[in-house]
């Protein structure tokens, strides 16, 4: 059997070169790219790579609380793995996106794509292009031409001014321009709202369905994210007497159990959970199949990192509609495929608005050891050797002789 042997966390931080300015945290000059990383090593070589987005050292402990959880395990039994990571969660750490480096070492162990693994073929995905930053309806529209030229036939908005007018405005200046080009969706970050830095926008009920309305007569596409996102009376109210497609469920961390109960409330009608959220891969793959029985789509959201991005492609290719979209975040200069994947040999670059499906077991990437050395620091390594001197330091030789009993034999038990 095949066990994890070595652990390492590591805190990346890749420079921008110019602030970006995300819709969803206003007041926010985000001048790096920043996430945590970690590295899983087997007894016989194999690795797997994830990483969760981060805004700063917030998980500088998450080493002491991983090793004793996780090592040990045969990392490709992830029914475990989510046991444990359930744990983890009940002192208030929800870490869903340590779980898709496991599905990577499975996926090497097989030699194939986390896609292939599933049953999947592969080909191409298509995308839409995912704006991030706001912007005057002038600018929008010359941005929007520029994703047109580049061969994307979808593109997602960005809405978050004080006044429903200003919103409609923008919305109105792309459909004037674009709209017997382009699918044209648009997100209003209600879901999550950050006002930590600067005041937003707060929407009810009223105001969602006035702009759904408004969306709906110039023909957009969906409307994601216009109601906080555990308002589940609101959001089924909304959506059952919306013109168009209601989307949302990206950070529910609640993962499958909170997205089924939506799922079976019609909260949406496009859910897209990601999976470095809620609840990893294996409960994301529980999800779309929820979707599925209950006749509502399911396509993740990506906006995250490279590794985030990996997963998410993966999934989409495996248990999405092969027929639909893929998001594809891009708000040049500040977010690009190259900022976004810096670790990555080779980042996830689109051909005219599609990307094709990478043929490199686990997740589908390569990790850029040069780049990691460069912008990443080695913040935690986890070893049997180095748990147990750990343990003798915090809790003396007899309690450490207790553990290792118990260890033991939750170990043969497993086996028999």
């Amino acid at each position: 059997m095949t066990i994890l042997s070595r652990i390492e966390l590591y805190h990346v931080s890749v420079p921008l070169p110019v602030p970006f300015r995300p819709a969803w945290i206003p007041g926010y000059p985000q001048t790096h790219n920043r996430f945590d990383l970690i590295r899983l090593v087997t007894d016989d070589g194999v690795e797997g790579w994830s990483a969760g987005p981060a805004m700063g050292r917030e998980r500088a402990g998450l080493g002491d609380l991983v090793g004793p959880y996780l090592l040990g395990l045969d990392p490709t039994d992830i029914a475990v793995v989510q046991q444990r990571l359930r744990e983890m969660a009940y002192l208030g750490l929800r870490n869903a996106w340590l779980e898709p480096a496991f599905w990577d070492v499975k996926a090497r162990l097989e030699g194939l794509p986390l896609h292939r693994l599933l049953g999947a073929e592969s080909g191409d995905i298509g995308l839409y292009a995912s704006t991030g930053e706001l912007r005057a309806p002038a600018q929008r529209v010359e941005e929007i031409r520029r994703r047109a030229d580049e061969g994307f036939t979808a593109v997602k908005l960005r809405v978050h001014a004080p006044t429903l007018a200003e919103d409609i405005a923008q919305v109105e200046a792309v459909v004037d321009e674009f709209g017997d080009r382009l699918r044209i969706g648009v997100d209003a970050n209600q879901g999550w709202r950050v006002t930590a830095i600067a005041d937003a926008p707060l929407w009810d009920l009223d105001r969602a369905r006035r702009f759904a309305d408004a969306c709906a007569d110039l023909g957009v596409a969906w409307l994601e994210e216009p109601l906080p996102m555990d308002d589940y009376d609101a959001l089924s109210e909304l959506t059952a007497g919306a013109r168009l497609p209601i989307a949302g469920g990206e950070l529910h961390t609640g993962g499958w159990p909170e997205l089924r109960m939506m799922i079976h409330r019609r909260c949406y009608d496009v859910f897209q959970p990601d999976a470095m959220f809620t609840g990893g891969i294996a409960q994301t793959l529980k999800v779309a199949e929820e979707c599925r029985n209950h006749g509502v789509a399911y396509t993740p959201h990506t906006w995250t990192n490279g590794f985030g991005f990996a997963v998410n492609l993966q999934l989409m290719a495996a248990v999405g509609d092969r027929e639909g979209l893929l998001e594809y975040p891009l708000d040049p200069p500040a977010w690009t495929p190259r900022l976004r994947d810096a670790l990555l040999t080779e980042p996830f670059t689109h051909h005219r608005g599609k990307l094709t499906l990478p043929d490199l077991p686990g997740l589908g990437f390569t990790v850029d050891r040069a780049a990691l050395r460069r912008w990443g620091r080695r913040t935690c390594t986890v070893t049997a050797g180095r748990l147990a001197l750990r343990t003798l330091r915090d809790k003396g030789l007899r309690a450490t002789a207790e553990l290792a009993r118990n260890r033991r034999g939750s170990a043969r038990e497993a086996r028999t």
